[in-house]
């Protein structure tokens, strides 16, 4: 295996710029399913039936306490890539664990939000909003649960193997995906809360 010393070592082989490149192009599938969910949301979300609107589900304490988890959450796979380049594991196991534990009170608060809108009659049979609504967030949540057993698995992996060109390859694919679940869940924040609040 040929090392590239010119380039920091998640891309140091060819093998790593294939992967990383192929992980660009899953992103981009995963871009037309997310792209799919809210062109069908922006086409349902007036058709409530007799169920609840957004402006009447929608809560602005827990959609704010998601978005500083998320956001937080992508701040600390910067610093954990960071680490990685700098060779320091202890630093990039840490920020990596903060990363997922961040992750999952994220996953919580979304667990909480479903219970309430469930409890207040928002079900998935409820109307074509709350349908699109709940499959729009479960979609977005099935990736965050995903990526916290996989942010497991390269942690054991580091953990156990050390900062190799394998472990940075797949840490850095981790990021790009993490920063990804970052960017969908603005548009989330910005297109169905913010506007469905108004």
């Amino acid at each position: 295996m040929k090392l590239d010393h010119t380039q920091p070592l998640e891309y140091s082989t060819k093998q790593n710029q294939l992967n990383i490149l192929g992980f660009w192009i899953f992103l981009g599938a995963e871009i037309m399913l997310f792209a799919t969910l809210f062109a069908s949301y922006f086409t349902l979300e007036d058709r409530i039936g007799n169920g609840p609107s957004g402006g009447e589900i929608f809560g602005i304490t827990p959609v704010m306490i998601e978005t500083i988890l998320l956001l937080t959450s992508s701040f600390t796979i910067g610093l954990t890539v960071n680490a990685m380049r700098i060779g320091n594991k202890k630093a990039m196991l840490t920020f990596f664990v903060i990363t997922l534990l961040l992750g999952l009170a994220f996953l919580g608060v979304e667990i909480y939000e479903f219970y309430h809108y469930v409890h207040v009659g928002a079900g998935l049979q409820t109307s074509a909003f709350t349908a699109i609504l709940l499959t729009t967030l479960g979609t977005h949540g099935a990736h965050v649960t995903f990526g916290l057993f996989w942010g497991l698995f390269i942690v054991s992996q580091v953990k156990k193997r050390g900062i190799t060109t394998e472990t940075t390859n797949k840490s850095f694919i981790f990021s790009l995906y993490w920063h990804f679940l970052d960017v969908v869940w603005i548009f989330i924040f910005s297109f169905i809360y913010l506007k469905g609040m108004m």
